[in-house]
Order: C-alpha cells, then sequence, then structure tokens
C-alpha cells in the first residue's frame, strides 16, 4: 500500500525539525545546563525569527511559509525546495518502512532530547561515576519484583520507639544554643 501523501505544511515542519535535530546534536558535544535551556532561542537567533515564532511553529499554531522556508534552506546550508520534500528515511524507494523506523531509544520530543543532553553531559564528564550511578538508577526500575509462589510472610514490626528514642530524634532538629555574651 502506497504512503499517504502529505501535505506541504507537516513536510516543512517535519524537515524544520530534522533541521532542530542536527543544530541540537551539532550544538551538544560538550553541553551544561544552561546550554541546553538556550538551543531554542539560539536556533531562533540562527533562522533569524523571534524564539517565540519558532515556538508557534513547533506548537503548529503557525505553518511556515514559501519565504521562511527558503530562509531555513538559505541559513542551513540546503538546496532550494530542500524544506518542500520528504526527506524521512522511511520514505525512500526499496525500504522496507517497518524496517526504517526510528528506534524507541530515539528521542521524540524536546524534553527527551534536553534529558537525553544531560544524562551524555553527566557520561562524558564522569564515564564511570555516571555508568554506576545509571545502572543503579535504572536497575531499580527496570528489575521486575521477584514473583513468589509463597504466601508472602508480613515484615516484623519494628519495636515502638522509646522515650529515649524519641529524645535523641528530636535534639537531631534543634540547634544548639549560642553562650551568652558576658
Amino acid at each position: 500500500m502506497p504512503a499517504p501523501i502529505r501535505d506541504t505544511a507537516q513536510v516543512r515542519l517535519d524537515n524544520a525539525m530534522r533541521l532542530f535535530d542536527e543544530f541540537v546534536a551539532a550544538t551538544v558535544k560538550h553541553p551544561d545546563a544552561a546550554t541546553l535551556r538556550g538551543l531554542e532561542r539560539r536556533f531562533a537567533e540562527r533562522l533569524q525569527i523571534q524564539p517565540s515564532y519558532w515556538s508557534q511553529i513547533k506548537s503548529r499554531s503557525r505553518q511556515i511559509g514559501e519565504r521562511l522556508a527558503r530562509q531555513f534552506e538559505q541559513l542551513f546550508q540546503k538546496p532550494q525546495g530542500w524544506m518542500d520534500h520528504d526527506h524521512d528515511d522511511a520514505a525512500a524507494p526499496g525500504v522496507n518502512s517497518a524496517a526504517a523506523a526510528p528506534a524507541p531509544a530515539a528521542p521524540q520530543d524536546d524534553d527527551e532530547r534536553f534529558i537525553m543532553g544531560l544524562v551524555l553531559t553527566y557520561y562524558r564528564r564522569h564515564p564511570q561515576r555516571a555508568r554506576a550511578r545509571l545502572l543503579d538508577l535504572l536497575g531499580e526500575v527496570l528489575t521486575p519484583e521477584p514473583v513468589s509462589s509463597a504466601p508472602a510472610v508480613p515484615a516484623p514490626r519494628p519495636a515502638p520507639p522509646s522515650e529515649m528514642d524519641e529524645w535523641r530524634q528530636l535534639q537531631q532538629g534543634i540547634a544548639p544554643l549560642k553562650p551568652k555574651k558576658r
């Protein structure tokens, strides 16, 4: 079955997002959090448009017109008309669209790109520590809880706290008094 024909507005939006992804990949080699927060603004500056206008394009409340499409192409050194053609890898002739689908690990939106950038930054600065912490964190989430066929035995109840334990716990939250000046 042939792929459905997509309208020019959708193709241009997809291509604009592709250019943004390229911009992020080129910019986020060694980013810090401040760099990642400013990517949207810097991308808009490179396009010579207001950041709010870029936001409206992404949210689909504005479309990329003919003039802006040519501006994208010129500023990103793309051939004339590039924004008007589908560059999706799945649309390449002779390629099985199911096999060419994006990997589930690829970021799907700006929030995921931001998180991936932060994780990469952390990993690139401290690879051993990042690997250990990320594996611990993911292990908690991805490890299934063991299924037991035996009925669960309730954990023993802790002994009720004594008055002395309560007093020590209360003391921990109180700052010591300063001595009086004489």
